[in-house]
C-alpha cells in the first residue's frame, strides 16, 4: 500500500485533521442556528448580539490562563476537556429551544459556558499543530488544516440553513454539541510526547502562572509586527463578528429569505476559503506579513456586497472573494507565528495574540443591534468596510510587516 506523502504521513495529524473537520462542522451549524434561534423566540437584533457578546467575553478573560495551561499540560487532552464543556453547554441549548422553552438570558448563559471552553481551546489548538509534523512540513500542513476546515465549513454553513429553514434551529444547535463531542472522542487517540516541564514545589504553582505570562508578555511585545498586527486585528474582529453574529443574519431575516440565503452565503465564504487554501498549499510568498494583508484589504467586499444588498449570488460569489482573502491571511500569520516564535511559549504568544485580536469583539456584538436600529444596516457595514480598509492601510506603514521573509526550514 502506498504510504501518504507530506504532512498526512503523520498520524498525529490525521487525527488532528479529523478532529478539526468535525468540530469545524458543526460549528459552521451554529452559526447559522444561534442567531435564529434567537430570532425565533422572539428576541431583537439586539437580543441576537447579547448573546453573541455573552459567548466571547469568557473566551477572551481565560484566553491567558489558557495559553499557560496549554504550554504545561498535553495540548489535545486540554482540546478534549474544551470541547466536552462546549459539546454540553450547546447540548443545553439545543434542549431549550426544541422544548420551547428558551428565554434569550438563558441561551446567553450557555454562551457563557461555551465560551469559556473555547478560552482554553484556542491556545492549545495553536500549539498543537507544530508537534503533529516535521519543521519542513509545517507549512504544508497548516493549509490542509485550513482546507479542511473550511471545506467543513461550506457543507456546515449550507447544512445549517436548510437544517434551520426546514426543521429549526434547535436541531443546528444539537449537531453542534454531537460534533464536539464526536471531535473530544477522536481527538483521545492521539499519542504525543510529554511536555518538558521544570518540577516545581506545590506553592510555586500561583507564582509561576503569573511568571510565565509575562514570559509570554515579553515574547509578544519584543515583536512589532506582532502586536500591531493585533492592534489592526482587534478592530477587523470586532467588525467582523458584529457583521457574522448580528448584522448578516438580520439582513437575510429581512431582505434575502432568511436562515437558508444565510447559510448559503456563508457556504460561499467557506468555498472562497478552500481555493484560498488550495492555493496557499503551493504558494509561499517570501513576505508573508506583506501578502496577507493585501488579504485584509479585500475582506470589506462582503461587506459591502450586504450593505446594498446584492441579489442573493452576487453576494455569495462576493463573500466567495472575502474568504479566499481571509485565508491568504491567515495562512501568511499561522505561518510567521510557527517560524518567529519558541515553540515552547507558542500557546501563551497566541493567547496573547487571541486576546488582544478578539479585545473588541464583544463591543462589535454589543453594540451592532442598536447601531442597525438607529442607523440601518446600509450605513453600518459600509462604515465597518472602511474601517477594516484605513486599519490594514496603517499596518503596512511598520516596516517589520513590509519586510519580515519566509526562512528556508532547518535541515
Amino acid at each position: 500500500m502506498k504510504l501518504p506523502r507530506g504532512p498526512l504521513r503523520s498520524r498525529n495529524f490525521r487525527l488532528l485533521l479529523a478532529c478539526d473537520v468535525v468540530s469545524m462542522a458543526g460549528t459552521a451549524v451554529a452559526y447559522i442556528a444561534l442567531p435564529f434561534a434567537v430570532l425565533s423566540i422572539g428576541g431583537s437584533a439586539a437580543d441576537v448580539g447579547y448573546v453573541a457578546t455573552a459567548g466571547l467575553l469568557p473566551m477572551i478573560a481565560f484566553l491567558l490562563l489558557g495559553g499557560v495551561i496549554a504550554d504545561r499540560l498535553p495540548r489535545h487532552q486540554v482540546i478534549v476537556a474544551a470541547d466536552l464543556l462546549q459539546g454540553a453547554a450547546q447540548g443545553v441549548s439545543a434542549a431549550l429551544v426544541l422544548t420551547g422553552a428558551a428565554r434569550p438570558w438563558e441561551l446567553a448563559a450557555c454562551a457563557v459556558l461555551r465560551g469559556t471552553g473555547l478560552g482554553f481551546y484556542y491556545p492549545a489548538a495553536t500549539g498543537l499543530l507544530p508537534h503533529t509534523v516535521p519543521e519542513g512540513d509545517r507549512s504544508q500542513a497548516i493549509a490542509i488544516d485550513r482546507v479542511g476546515r473550511n471545506a467543513a465549513d461550506i457543507g456546515g454553513t449550507a447544512l445549517g440553513g436548510i437544517l434551520v429553514a426546514l426543521a429549526g434551529p434547535g436541531w443546528g444547535l444539537a449537531a453542534d454539541a454531537a460534533s464536539f463531542v464526536l471531535a473530544a472522542a477522536m481527538r483521545t487517540g492521539m499519542r504525543l510526547p510529554a511536555q518538558p516541564r521544570p518540577a516545581q514545589p506545590e506553592q510555586a504553582q500561583a507564582a509561576s502562572v503569573l511568571r510565565e505570562l509575562r514570559e509570554g508578555w515579553r515574547e509578544f511585545a519584543s515583536r512589532r509586527w506582532l502586536w500591531s498586527i493585533v492592534v489592526q486585528f482587534a478592530g477587523v474582529s470586532a467588525i467582523g463578528a458584529a457583521a457574522v453574529s448580528v448584522l448578516g443574519p438580520v439582513v437575510a431575516q429581512h431582505s434575502l429569505g432568511g436562515a437558508r440565503s444565510w447559510g448559503f452565503l456563508m457556504a460561499g465564504y467557506g468555498a472562497g476559503s478552500v481555493v484560498g487554501g488550495l492555493v496557499m498549499i503551493r504558494y509561499r510568498p517570501s513576505r508573508m506579513l506583506l501578502a496577507g494583508n493585501i488579504g485584509v484589504l479585500i475582506l470589506p467586499v462582503m461587506l459591502l456586497a450586504l450593505a446594498i444588498p446584492l441579489a442573493l449570488p452576487a453576494d455569495v460569489a462576493a463573500a466567495a472573494v472575502a474568504g479566499a482573502a481571509g485565508e491568504l491571511f491567515s495562512v501568511c500569520w499561522v505561518t510567521t507565528m510557527q517560524q518567529e516564535v519558541p515553540p515552547e511559549a507558542l500557546s501563551r504568544v497566541s493567547a496573547w495574540d487571541a486576546l488582544g485580536s478578539f479585545a473588541l469583539s464583544p463591543v462589535g456584538t454589543a453594540v451592532a443591534g442598536p447601531l442597525l436600529i438607529a442607523f440601518g444596516a446600509r450605513a453600518v457595514l459600509t462604515a465597518g468596510g472602511l474601517i477594516i480598509v484605513a486599519l490594514s492601510l496603517l499596518v503596512m506603514l511598520v516596516p517589520e510587516v513590509r519586510q519580515l521573509r519566509r526562512r528556508a526550514p532547518s535541515p
